[in-house]
């Protein structure tokens, strides 16, 4: 089958799940029964019945207003799908997902508050994505304030941060006011930061408008800051009210920062669900993401159902389970570091990161041959780039040392007691670990290899 044959028997196939059963199990219908069978096997066989019960799956439905809201509001018949993130009472919140959510009056009702700060930034203002947020706000009877930053990494900074803090500080925002971050991961990390320590904690909400942000930052309450040396050096954990990804907003997302946000789907193919990156592999559908909107919602909805399991069984990473979701970020980290904030999107320099993490994942005789190619050619059909080298020729004057790369790599979040951990593949396709056991004598060899030659 086409990938658009299986995205539609996918979609099918939950609706049913959904119906027979309040929790859902995630299903990912493959090109024949026994690859069907082998995903629910694998699925069931790697995670706790806690953790498949976090990420409960509503089927596509009508959004509903709230009785305060007009009975007439623009979202009467938008339809949207739906990932809970199970943390425990209050703390649940939804990430709703489909086109024409700004203008909804489904996400508003989770605004507790009287007073609001919209935060953007001037590529997402210029979209015109602020007014039909604040329509939606004031029509729920909200009082709304606006924001519009710079855009760029470059704006993750602690001026910026106490620029945001200064105009709720102006307004007059309390306890019960609510900040709402829309924009993309550098948006969402900034203001969710904010909201962190704005008179010790205030209520936020994330509409993250690129496709990075939809699969990733914007769930799961990690919020940060960067240092000039290291990536998200200053932050907290801190979960957001709701999540909202309109994917409509996507349609003017430049092709790079599309292709940035892919990586993060890829990723979640290669350590925990193996159906999913199979998916992606057949025929044109990594390639189909951008132009076919069913496709893309589908992708969407089953990353966040894999971030949102995750998230619920370690939310402040102290298992280990949650650091898994970083494959590739601690080259990918030394790699923006390297070059500049804001040189490249994060997820490219996550690919390129990631290819690393394979290289060493196989030199460490960890997953066969197969599985590394399969992962380097998934990204660069998604348009990502794996060659370290070249990568680095177009931004620095000289290539680094691996030295130099692995001195700003012992800056990385996930170094314990002085030792560098990091998330490889081990084992089959969907499988990885978070380890201090390994070589190093091979990382070094992977680093030196990348920076002579790239990827095979």
């Amino acid at each position: 089958a086409d990938g658009k044959t299986m995205a539609s028997a996918w979609s099918h196939g939950r609706e049913a799940a959904t119906r027979l059963s309040a929790l859902v199990v995630v299903l990912a219908v493959a090109t024949t029964p026994a690859t069907a069978l082998r995903a629910v096997s694998s699925y069931a066989g790697s995670t706790t019945p806690t953790t498949r019960a976090a990420a409960v799956v509503s089927s596509p439905e009508t959004a509903a207003s709230p009785s305060s809201a007009p009975t007439s509001g623009p979202d009467q018949s938008t339809s949207f799908r739906t990932v809970d993130v199970a943390l425990g009472g209050e703390r649940d919140y939804p990430i709703y997902i489909g086109p024409g959510l700004l203008d909804s009056d489904t996400w508003p009702r989770h605004v507790r508050g009287q007073k609001c700060l919209v935060v953007t930034n001037e590529v997402v203002a210029s979209c015109g994505y602020v007014e039909p947020t604040v329509r939606a706000l004031e029509r729920a009877g909200k009082t709304v304030s606006t924001l519009v930053l710079p855009d760029g990494e470059s704006t993750k900074t602690m001026d910026t941060l106490n620029r945001v803090l200064d105009v709720a500080l102006e307004q007059k925002l309390d306890r019960k006011s609510t900040f709402v971050a829309l924009g993309g991961g550098v948006i969402g990390d900034l203001v969710g930061f904010a909201a962190a320590i704005y008179v010790r904690g205030i209520d936020f909400v994330q509409i993250p408008t690129t496709l990075m942000a939809m699969v990733d930052s914007s769930v799961g309450g990690k919020t940060a800051v960067n240092h000039a040396r290291g990536k998200n050096m200053i932050g907290a954990f801190y979960q957001p009210r709701c999540v909202v990804a309109d994917t409509a907003t996507l349609e003017t997302l430049p092709r790079r920062e599309f292709a940035s946000g892919v990586a993060e789907i890829v990723k979640y193919g290669l350590i925990r669900d193996a159906a999913l990156f199979e998916w992606l592999e057949a025929d044109d559908a990594v390639e189909s993401l951008r132009t076919d909107g069913a496709m893309l919602a589908e992708a969407i909805e089953r990353s966040c159902e894999n971030k949102a399991a995750v998230v619920a069984g370690d939310e402040q990473e102290r298992s280990g389970l949650r650091a898994t979701l970083n494959l590739g970020h601690t080259f990918g980290h030394a790699i923006e570091t390297r070059s500049g904030y804001g040189t490249y999107f994060h997820g490219e320099a996550v690919a390129a990161g990631t290819a690393m993490a394979a290289r060493l994942s196989r030199k460490l005789g960890w997953i066969d041959e197969s599985v590394e190619t399969r992962a380097v050619e998934l990204l660069k059909r998604a348009d990502l780039p794996v060659d370290l080298a070249l990568m680095l020729d177009r931004t620095a004057e000289r290539r680094p040392t691996v030295e130099e790369l692995l001195d700003i790599m012992s800056l990385d979040k996930k170094v314990a007691d002085g030792q560098l951990r990091l998330i490889l593949l081990k084992g089959a396709l969907g499988s990885c670990v978070f380890t201090a056991d390994f070589d190093p004598a091979l990382l070094r060899d992977t680093i030196e290899e990348f920076l002579l030659e790239g990827p095979q």
